[in-house]
């Protein structure tokens, strides 16, 4: 959990953790132990020999999040008891037979869409037809409803008493590791821009370069499942402070691999236009080699920042980013006026040494620390405002609490 280090575990140990907390294995477990005791229950208080739809629906409320669970039961509840009115309505007209279960379904699936039960719409038709297939209607309609309300407060009661894992750090080391890709990619770049580069060379790295926005919906991925797991979880304070973190931590990535793709393409570029010479002139690639090697630093640093719990690590990590970034800016520096002399010797493709500064420059911007803390401050207020505009009373009575806890 955020803010709690972590003790010093062995490599073997820490595999096996892993293994056991991600959220396959988890939903396992948890999904497991919720069904047996909603069909424990379910038989001890109600009369059918063999209530499934008990454990049928805790086994689907349960989700990994606690938020996932309280908006699936509600909506899974919703589903089931729309579906067994249809059921009672259809019974009371007409006598089962293929056009009358064909009109239920088609009914169920239209009235579904409209009361807004999502991925849950066949699951009214499912309850339509299993409430209608048998011989006493109206008593199987209303013992479902109770084994759905019991499987559904099972799932509710069994992720609020024991409340799901947060995966704020899952999230946090799929961050870190796009940006080790990323530096390793930067630093590949700077290898390559002494001597002369084969086209296909420099084309494979902007294939590369390519292939982050598969990396980033990854990431987005994971990062979701960690706001969820933030949201409404009595484990976590601060929630909003975790999912405002990371969210602008990764669109800051984000934005920096879009630009490492251009850059990719700017260096391509050349190396098409100077395929019986040198990429760059030997005393400007040795500092723009540097170059590159401070900004993979920085990326790095940068993630290491966003992802990091504790107060006086953060310090620490906010320490090197801004030692990356003031080397960054000084072999930018020494770089573009190096580019500007040999310019003026040799003036072919010029844009293209202006588009690579242009580049490292909005890299540079992106990671400044100060623009970071301002854009972090004006997204904190602007989700605080709109959780304040949604629910203004429970925005009060939190400030009250928060005022009488001082």
């Amino acid at each position: 959990m955020p803010g709690v280090s972590a003790p010093v575990i062995k490599a073997p140990v820490v595999k096996l953790v892993q293994r056991t907390t991600e959220p396959a294995g988890v939903q396992t477990l948890r999904s497991t132990a919720a069904a047996v005791i909603a069909y424990s229950l379910a038989v001890a208080l109600l009369p059918q020999p063999a209530p499934l739809t008990a454990p049928l629906t805790a086994l689907l409320v349960v989700q990994v999040t606690l938020y996932a669970t309280l908006t699936t039961g509600i909506r899974r509840v919703n589903s089931v008891v729309v579906g067994v009115l249809i059921a009672i309505g259809f019974s009371a007209l007409v006598e089962l037979s293929w056009w009358s279960l064909g009109l239920t379904i088609f009914t169920s699936l239209l009235i579904g869409r409209l009361v807004r039960v999502d991925e849950f719409v066949p699951e009214v038709a499912i309850s339509a037809m299993l409430v209608l297939g048998v011989s006493q209607v109206a008593d199987t309609a209303w013992e479902r409803v109770w084994e759905t309300l019991i499987g559904a407060v099972v799932g509710l009661l069994f992720n609020l008493v024991f409340a799901p894992p947060v995966w704020v750090r899952s999230a946090g080391s799929s961050i870190v590791g796009l940006a080790d890709r990323m530096g390793d990619m930067l630093r590949g770049m700077g290898q390559e821009v002494a001597g002369n580069i084969p086209v296909s060379r420099a084309a494979a790295r902007l294939h590369e370069a390519r292939r982050l926005d598969h990396d980033i919906v990854e990431v987005d991925a994971s990062l979701r499942q960690a706001e969820e797991s933030l949201t409404l979880n009595p484990r976590v304070r601060q929630g909003l402070l975790y999912r405002v973190v990371l969210r602008t931590g990764l669109d800051t990535l984000e934005i920096c691999a879009v630009v490492v793709r251009v850059l990719s393409r700017t260096l391509t570029d050349l190396a098409k236009a100077r395929t019986e010479e040198e990429l760059f002139p030997a005393d400007v690639a040795a500092p723009l080699r540097q170059l590159f090697g401070h900004l993979a630093d920085a990326v790095e640093s940068f993630a290491e920042l966003v992802t990091t719990p504790l107060a006086a690590d953060g310090e620490a990590a906010e320490d090197r980013l801004a030692e990356a970034l003031t080397r960054s800016r000084a072999s930018r520096d020494l770089v573009a006026d190096l580019l500007l002399e040999d310019v003026q010797e040799h003036p072919r493709q010029w844009q293209l040494h202006g588009a690579l500064l242009a580049e490292v420059d909005r890299v540079l911007a992106e990671l400044d620390t100060d623009e970071r803390a301002k854009r972090l401050g004006e997204e904190l207020d602007r989700r605080s405002a709109e959780v304040h505009d949604r629910r203004p009373r429970l925005s009060a009575l939190r400030r009250r609490l928060g005022r009488r806890a001082a």
